[in-house]
């Protein structure tokens, strides 16, 4: 089971991925998160894998999706509650890790 948690905070979006992000369930960034990225021209972007089980080639593909889309916007993606093999994944995506979406909300505040 895969459940994707929104929530906008001071210009920021936070995106709390828990369980199994797969191909069966990866419409659901590619279908809710990627269209609200687009809409509100949303620029800052935190994952939060802190509870998010494994990942699939699809649902490296569905954050790639939306890490372009914040690009598009002039925007940067973070990414919080890394552990393990997460670990490869923030590398092949360049992702940049921070230690909790605290200390993301304060360097992002700083640009």
């Amino acid at each position: 089971m895969f459940k994707l948690e929104l929530e906008y905070k001071n210009c920021i979006l936070f995106a709390r991925l828990k369980g199994i992000l797969n191909r069966k369930n990866s419409y659901k960034i590619n279908n809710y998160l990627n269209p609200v990225i687009k809409k509100h021209n949303i620029k800052y972007l935190v994952y939060n894998f802190e509870d998010l089980e494994m990942i699939d080639n699809s649902g490296i593909d569905a954050i790639k999706n939306s890490k372009y889309f914040v690009k598009c916007n002039k925007g940067v993606v973070k990414v919080c509650g890394v552990c393990g093999a997460q670990e490869y994944l923030c590398k092949y995506l360049k992702l940049v890790k921070v230690k909790s979406e605290i200390d993301a909300c304060m360097e992002m505040e700083v640009m």
